[in-house]
């Protein structure tokens, strides 16, 4: 399956313009997410809303974006409980972003482990600018929180919180633009990586959030 020749299926060119189907939206990525995930993959119906946020920030829909409360100039935080699908979604939604938008998506562990192994050489990817450019990588750091302070030589180091710094100045300067999933609260985010990330995260990102009774669909 080629899911950009999905995608094409979802909206119709009015003058000029990419006109999209919600519905068909929503068809289309089921489908992706079971080719991708398996057949047990389900959209379910309190969750459309997120997922309609996702895809009006994903094709830089600015009219129906503000009348959400989306800013299309920062990123994503996605955050809910464990086993929701933020992951999941923040790829599928991915298909939907023209190249320029395109992000990877990066565990937040894997990070870290690397930082254990390699020490600051291991945070670059993620804070050194593009070859030629002023602009950073767009990257989608996923499953925030689940990495531990790690140490390199005795050198203990919050590598999350290092990296959103760096982003943050560059997003400030150049619009580098970071996605984020977490299962983690906005107070517990504080605790986690201390009041200047979390200040900083403010003008980051947007938030959207599951609901918290959403159920686990693992």
């Amino acid at each position: 399956m080629n899911p950009y020749n999905e995608i094409q299926k979802t909206f119709q060119i009015k003058d000029g313009f990419k006109v999209y189907d919600f519905a068909k939206c929503l068809t289309t990525l089921e489908k992706l997410g079971r080719y991708y995930y398996g057949n047990q993959f389900k959209i379910h119906e309190n969750d459309k809303m997120v997922i309609m946020k996702l895809i009006i920030y994903a094709i830089k829909d600015e009219i129906t974006a503000k009348e959400m409360n989306i800013d299309i100039t920062k990123g994503i935080i996605l955050s809910g409980p464990v086993g929701c699908g933020k992951s999941s979604m923040m790829f599928l939604c991915n298909f939907f972003t023209n190249q320029m938008h395109n992000y990877k998506i990066i565990p937040c562990r894997d990070i870290a482990f690397n930082f254990a192994t390699k020490g600051y050489e291991a945070l670059l990817p993620f804070t050194k600018k593009e070859d030629k450019q002023t602009k950073m990588n767009n990257i989608c750091f996923d499953d925030l929180g689940t990495e531990k302070q790690i140490k390199y030589f005795g050198n203990e180091c919050n590598v999350m919180a290092e990296i959103l710094l760096t982003r943050y100045d560059n997003f400030i300067n150049n619009k580098t633009i970071t996605h984020i999933t977490t299962n983690l609260s906005a107070s517990e985010l504080e605790t986690c990586y201390g009041d200047r990330v979390r200040s900083r995260m403010r003008q980051m990102f947007n938030l959207i959030s599951y609901n918290k009774d959403s159920i686990d669909k693992r």
